[in-house]
């Protein structure tokens, strides 16, 4: 493949690609295989969906992990990008960005351990089972949680990513000011999850600013890149402040 430098719009195609596929990924394993699983209220019932549908269960996790993988490229791309804005910014901002996909990963294990706890013949001698199917709610919950403590980290990537394409001429800043917004709401939709949950379901579709700021990234990423002339002229004044 060419040199970052001299091609540029190569690598933020494979960024928006990628992308895409997170967003495809994400969208699929939690609104198609897992939220129907759930009869919220009915322990019993959310147990046995689980149970019936475990190949779609297990794979929506592969999902999940394949979408945090796709994590890294688009990273270290954008972060190619937008270093010559403001290299500080640009590294603090994949730091919050890393953050949160470490957490979101490590949350995962929230999603096996219904898996683990019911199928498990420990469990089941030593549990009820309604204590069982109870503690599968509970860690349902307990991911919910961890998505969202994840998502605040997101929120400060998102902030320092829309300040960084707002500024930097080679991206129109229309883009910056969704993606800013985006970490609003990212930050809202957390903030408001861990202190006062009765109110998250109210703030909840807040989320779709986030959706649609993340997608239009991506779309234009894929079909329109940098201006490649601007671009390297930041390039060139970054190299040029160095030396």
């Amino acid at each position: 493949m060419p040199s970052f430098s001299d091609a540029p719009n190569l690598y933020a195609r494979v960024a928006g690609l990628s992308y895409l596929f997170i967003i495809f990924l994400g969208l699929v394993g939690y609104l198609f295989i897992r939220e129907p699983l759930f009869v919220y209220g009915d322990a019993a019932l959310t147990a046995s969906n689980i149970l019936q549908a475990e190949t779609s269960w297990r794979l929506s996790i592969t999902g999940d992990v394949l979408m945090h993988a796709l994590d890294i490229p688009v990273m270290v791309i954008l972060y190619l990008l937008l270093k010559q804005v403001s290299k500080p910014l640009a590294l603090l901002s994949v730091a919050f960005n890393l953050v949160q996909t470490a957490v979101l990963v490590a949350n995962k294990l929230l999603l096996l351990a219904p898996l683990i706890i019911m199928n498990s013949a420990y469990s089941l001698s030593a549990f009820t089972t309604e204590q069982i199917h109870a503690q599968v709610m509970v860690l349902a919950s307990l991911h919910d949680y961890g998505f969202g403590l994840g998502l605040i980290f997101f929120g400060f990537a998102c902030l320092g990513y829309g300040t960084l394409i707002f500024r930097s001429g080679y991206f129109p800043k229309f883009l910056g000011v969704l993606l800013m917004v985006a970490g609003v709401s990212y930050l809202t939709n957390s903030l408001i999850l861990l202190i006062a949950p009765a109110l998250s379901a109210v703030v909840f579709p807040i989320l779709v600013l986030s959706f649609i700021a993340e997608l239009t990234l991506a779309l234009w990423l894929i079909f329109k890149g940098v201006h490649k002339e601007k671009w390297h002229m930041a390039a060139t004044r970054g190299n040029q402040s160095i030396l």
